[in-house]
């Protein structure tokens, strides 16, 4: 029998009780000042500032004007001082989505607002996925993804599966607007600078022998190019649920993917004997890789002397 069935509901994490509200405060302390709302404000401006790695229980409690231990007072570990961040930082959606009309509209503009709590707070972007957030504004955002798929035909759980999906591309995103605009910052270059010299240096290491399409897709200017692909990419994802929702309408049978995708058991285990066959195979790809590269290079080598002795021949010969 679950806790569930037995009426006996899991405590709530000493973190999920701060985000709720529901955790006892402390009966002693310093000041009337302090409170977890100031040491999470104090956190968040700090990260923003320097980055995730400059959090501490010391530097914020410093920043503050306190000791560490009256920190721990009303935030026990610094584990839920990062969940408390991030959904200070996450915030709210916004109202504005409500204002468009379809589904697909309102999931624009959710993606869009994500993409800027990335820009703004880029470190979240490091913090570790260890299940799904269970904070009121992170629910306020899945609230929001699913409110805006209720006149589909959808059910709940393609409903969430969309919304994640949003999420998803926005967190991808993020994360590369982001890491463009740090190159730009420790750099002093622009990010279309940086995208001209990753470019060029892409130009440098990638041959039309070893990535033929690659190779392809820089002579055309794909890495300088002004069209926003994730855009695109999201647009692509909407048009896919467009038809499945086409497909509904007309009756045809749904299609939910029956499995989530996990490791092999012997991998997931951790078995040596399965660790160590692995290796082997990725020593012997990469030998293959470095074979076939030395072929094309001596076939390349082989074809420029039979063209130079050619041309020899017919100097020769005129």
């Amino acid at each position: 029998m679950s806790a569930v069935e037995n009426d006996e509901l899991p405590e709530l994490p000493r973190g999920i009780a701060l985000a709720w509200g529901v955790a006892a405060n402390p009966q002693r302390g310093p000041k009337r000042e302090m409170s977890v709302e100031r040491i999470v404000d104090a956190a968040v401006e700090l990260a923003d500032a320097e980055g995730i790695g400059a959090v501490s229980m010391a530097a914020v409690a410093a920043r503050l004007g306190y000791t560490p231990m009256s920190l721990y007072r009303y935030v026990t570990a610094k584990d839920d001082l990062l969940l408390l961040m991030q959904e200070e930082a996450t915030g709210v959606p916004p109202d504005e989505h409500r204002e468009h009309e379809g589904w697909r509209a309102k999931l624009g503009v959710l993606f869009e607002a994500q993409v800027q709590v990335f820009l703004r707070h880029p470190w979240i972007l490091s913090l570790p996925i260890t299940g799904s957030p269970i904070t009121p504004n992170s629910s306020a955002w899945i609230d929001a993804g699913l409110e805006a798929l209720s006149d589909t035909p959808l059910t709940d759980e393609e409903r969430l599966a969309v919304a994640l999906a949003v999420t998803g591309e926005a967190r991808w995103y993020g994360m590369v607007l982001a890491g463009y605009d740090e190159q730009a910052r420790t750099s002093g270059l622009s990010p279309q600078e940086v995208s001209e010299r990753e470019a060029a240096l892409f130009d440098r290491v990638i041959t039309a022998d070893e990535f033929p399409a690659l190779r392809r897709a820089i002579e055309a200017g794909v890495f300088t190019a002004t069209g926003d692909p994730f855009r695109f990419a999201l647009e692509r994802i909407f048009d896919g649920v467009a038809l499945y929702i086409d497909a509904l309408d007309r009756g045809d049978a749904r299609d939910m993917a029956p499995e989530w995708v996990g490791l092999d058991a012997a991998e997931a285990g951790g078995d040596k004997r399965y660790r160590e066959a692995q290796k082997a195979v990725r020593e012997a790809e990469k030998a293959l890789r470095l074979a076939r590269k030395a072929e094309r290079q001596a076939h390349r080598e082989a074809l420029e002397r039979l063209a130079k002795t050619g041309r020899a021949s017919r100097a020769a010969a005129e």
